[in-house]
């Protein structure tokens, strides 16, 4: 939940100010305001050395942890000499690379002495070139005398020149070479034996990450205590101090518990216009977990109402709806058991994450209980897992209505299987709607009406999240009311228009004639009284309420989204074991685990990203305001266990 924060005057004499500082930040539970005029100070030089050489060891081998004691100054000698070594890491390693590639551009010259080179061309007076050249071009030229060919190596060949004087040829690089192939190959062994006790030496600090991080935290407190008391001022110089802060108000007592004893005063005043006020939230068990999902898009304003819980739920019903398949689950439960045994003690986050996990993973296994689906394997609907299914259930009610009332949608059915007539129930019709084909027998019908379930079900589920939404902010818009309305009034009539038969028809909720004429006028209704509504409650702003007619519309309309991805998932389960079925038993497997690899894959990506992108993006749009900050109080980091 998000609980209000209180803005404090806080007022005390100055031989107090470590003392009272030092409290609030034991109690974590103030965050003091920083002055418009004062700038943020700059974080100090030890803690980026810190940071830095943790982040180079947590890179390193792990190793028995560094128990020798020490202080700051000897953490902060570790760190410098940590970036020290790394610095000379990385500069013989580019010298490495370069010797590297200098040996390769002068192999095949081979190794001479540079000082016999120098006397042979001053005794013969005489100037020696190298030359390299495309060997595709050295193929068609022809060359005098004094070019010498040495040798190719890839796509050039390699030339020697001996003349009176330099000179230049058409096509061919000439090459400089400073040192020979000896002496680089012995400066390179030398880099090369340097560079490993370097890196050896800094393999040994490799320990000391804990010590460091111990230090690290210790700084940072000390950073953080430093910078709070930077927000003081002195309206009595070297008398009194003062400063403001945010307090929740659930923790306002310890705030005067902080305070006791000291010559300190606090007194509540008024939110100024410029302040940006801080955002606290307090959630527990799954709460916390929807919190978590929540600061993935947006923290909430101080105005808002915590979505937490129903970002929470409404996540897992999306993810489970597009992965679409019970036996996937039971892999993710699996990998959840198996992390919960190897890291029994997970804290925080982590634990959070594994709860989450473990609750998604058995959602997808109650989905595919619901709908009979398990690797995309077909189960039977006698079976004592397809009794189970609503899916089935609904369908058989689908086909039942159909035969009964002899629509088009059943005459449609008989031409194209005239074996249907016979037919009087629909377990029967769904039986006996196989087709055989290329080889295979196939059910249409089953697969037909069990997606038009599916399809309106995404619909329906969108219907209720974006009406929840509207109603969660009702008292801000009254509008919401008749969009509501809209929604309903939409859903009952436009079947008429798509010639479909819903679910509330073959369950006898709603009559198939009726129920658009009643659709319709409710439309209507709908959208009036939203216009009035608005107009009454925002004047002639509400005139803009014309534009939520589409929007809600379109934003009803991308919960489709559920019924394509869960579709496209099944399908694909579906197909690879196809495939594998008709390659053989040893090919076939492999076709299978890949395929079945890959579905899960884009499974996970699709349910995050898109489950996440209903909550954040249509169901947002009429019950959140965004755009907050998260209340950041100074208090005492403590290194985790």
């Amino acid at each position: 939940m998000i609980i209000k924060v209180k803005k404090y005057l806080i007022l005390g004499v100055k031989e107090e100010i470590d003392q009272f500082f030092e409290r609030a930040q034991d109690h974590g539970m103030i965050e003091f305001i920083a002055p418009h005029s004062k700038k943020s100070i700059e974080v100090p030089a030890e803690i980026q050395h810190l940071m830095s050489a943790m982040r180079i060891l947590r890179k390193l081998p792990l190793k028995k942890p560094y128990i020798g004691g020490g202080d700051l100054a000897f953490a902060d000698e570790t760190a410098l000499k940590i970036l020290t070594l790394k610095g000379e890491v990385e500069r013989l390693s580019e010298e490495k690379r370069l010797l590297e590639a200098e040996i390769v551009r002068v192999a095949p010259f081979g190794d001479f002495s540079m000082e016999d080179l120098d006397y042979l061309e001053k005794a013969g007076k005489r100037e020696i070139q190298f030359f390299c050249m495309k060997s595709a071009k050295s193929h068609v030229t022809n060359f005098t005398d004094e070019v010498i060919y040495i040798g190719t190596e890839f796509d050039l060949d390699y030339f020697i020149t001996i003349n009176p004087e330099a000179k230049h040829y058409p096509d061919m690089i000439e090459m400089r070479i400073d040192r020979p192939l000896g002496e680089l190959q012995t400066h390179l062994g030398f880099v090369k034996e340097s560079l490993h006790q370097i890196e050896a030496e800094m393999k040994g600090y490799a320990g000391h990450l804990d010590f460091l991080h111990e230090a690290f935290i210790e700084r940072l407190n000390d950073f953080h205590l430093v910078s709070a008391k930077k927000e003081l001022s002195f309206p009595l110089e070297n008398s009194l101090f003062s400063v403001e802060a945010w307090v929740p108000e659930n923790k306002t007592h310890l705030l005067f518990s902080i305070i006791d004893g000291m010559a300190v005063h606090c007194e509540p005043i008024l939110v100024e216009e410029h302040d940006k006020i801080p955002t606290y939230m307090e959630n527990k068990g799954l709460q916390h977990i929807g919190e978590d999902l929540l600061r993935i898009y947006d923290v909430p304003a101080t105005t808002d109402k915590d979505p937490s819980g129903w970002i929470f739920w409404f996540f897992v019903l999306f993810f489970a709806i597009i992965v679409a398949d019970g036996g996937y689950g039971l892999l993710y439960l699996g990998l959840c058991v198996y992390l919960k045994y190897k890291f029994p003690d997970l804290k925080s986050s982590g634990q959070r994450f594994l709860k989450l996990a473990t609750i998604l993973s058995v959602a997808c296994i109650i989905w595919g209980v619901l709908t009979s689906s398990f690797f995309g394997l077909s189960i039977s609907p006698k079976s004592w897992l397809g009794k189970l299914s609503v899916e089935e259930y609904l369908v058989v009610k689908k086909a039942d209505y159909h035969i009964a009332k002899k629509d088009d949608v059943y005459q449609e059915w008989i031409q194209k299987i005239p074996q249907l007539s016979t037919v009087t129930s629909g377990v029967e019709f769904l039986e006996k709607g196989k087709v055989l084909k290329a080889g295979k027998w196939t059910t249409p019908v089953f697969d037909s009406y069990s997606r038009s379930v599916f399809l309106e079900l995404s619909l329906i589920i969108g219907i209720v999240h974006i009406a929840l939404s509207l109603l969660r902010y009702i008292r801000r818009h009254f509008a919401g009311i008749g969009w509501i309305a809209f929604m309903i009034g939409a859903y009952l009539y436009f079947p008429l228009t798509l010639k479909a038969t819903t679910i509330l028809n073959f369950m006898g909720v709603v009559n198939k004639t009726t129920g658009p004429e009643i659709g319709l006028q409710i439309i209507y209704v709908g959208i009036a009284s939203a216009l009035i509504i608005a107009l009454i409650q925002k004047r002639l702003k509400g005139f803009g309420e014309v534009a939520t007619l589409v929007q809600v519309f379109a934003d009803v309309l991308s919960y489709l989204r559920l019924y394509a991805l869960g579709l496209a998932g099944s399908i694909m389960a579906e197909t690879f074991n196809d495939i594998g079925q008709g390659v053989g038993l040893f090919l076939g497997f492999l076709v299978i685990l890949v395929g079945h690899s890959v579905n899960i894959l884009l499974g996970i990506m699709a349910g995050v990203i898109h489950g996440l992108r209903l909550n954040f993006i249509e169901w947002y749009h009429y019950c959140f305001d965004g755009g907050g900050r998260l209340f950041r109080p100074l208090m005492r980091l403590k290194l985790k266990e």
